[in-house]
C-alpha cells in the first residue's frame, strides 16, 4: 500500500484511543513500526563558534520519513561543502506519535464491511513528531566562516518538512 499524502496527518489532533476495561491488553497499540530516522547526530562533536537552529513557525505533526528526507539532504550538502570534520548536526525531535490507518475496503460487499466504523482503531503505519510553534527542529554547530553553508543546509532541510520555518543563529 502506498504512503498517504502528508496533508492527511499534518494537523495535530488527539487520535481516538480505545480503552477496554474488560480486556486491558486491547487498549495498547501493538506492532508500532520503527522510525525511519536511526541517526540523530552527524559530523564531529567539538567546540564550534556558532550554532544554527531551524525553528518551527507553527504547530504541526511531521512524519518520520519527512525528517529522514531532510536529514539526508542537509547531511549530504554539509559533507560535500565543508567535510565531516567541520560541523556537528543534531536532530532535536523524535517521532513518538503513532499513526494509524483503517484500510478502505474495495470489491463486492465492501459497503457492508465498512459500515459502523465510527471509532475505527486502525493498524499502525508509521510514526510522527508533534512540533509546537517556536520549537527547535535541527541544530548545526559550525565555525563562523561556515555559517552560510549551515544556513543553506537548514534551508534544504526546511523544504522537506510541512511547516514554515526560520533560521536562528547564536554566536
Amino acid at each position: 500500500m502506498a504512503l498517504r499524502p502528508g496533508r492527511t496527518v499534518r494537523n495535530i489532533e488527539r487520535p481516538y484511543t480505545r480503552v477496554s476495561k474488560k480486556v486491558p491488553r486491547k487498549s495498547y497499540v501493538v506492532g508500532v513500526p520503527f522510525p525511519k530516522t536511526h541517526q540523530f547526530e552527524m559530523g564531529t562533536k567539538g567546540n564550534y563558534e556558532a550554532i544554527c537552529y531551524l525553528v518551527s513557525e507553527g504547530d504541526v505533526q511531521i512524519r518520520d520519513n519527512a525528517i529522514e528526507a531532510g536529514r539526508v539532504v542537509a547531511h549530504k550538502f554539509l559533507e560535500a561543502s565543508i567535510g565531516s570534520q567541520s560541523y556537528f548536526m543534531k536532530i532535536l525531535v523524535y517521532p513518538h506519535q503513532v499513526l494509524r490507518e483503517k484500510p478502505i475496503a474495495t470489491g463486492a460487499g465492501a459497503d457492508r464491511y465498512s459500515q459502523g466504523m465510527a471509532h475505527a482503531f486502525g493498524k499502525p503505519v508509521g510514526t510522527a513528531t508533534q512540533v509546537k510553534k517556536g520549537q527547535n527542529l535541527v541544530m548545526i554547530a559550525v565555525n563562523k566562516k561556515n555559517i552560510p553553508v549551515a544556513k543553506q543546509a537548514l534551508k534544504r532541510f526546511s523544504s522537506k518538512v510541512p511547516v514554515k520555518t526560520r533560521i536562528v543563529i547564536t554566536e
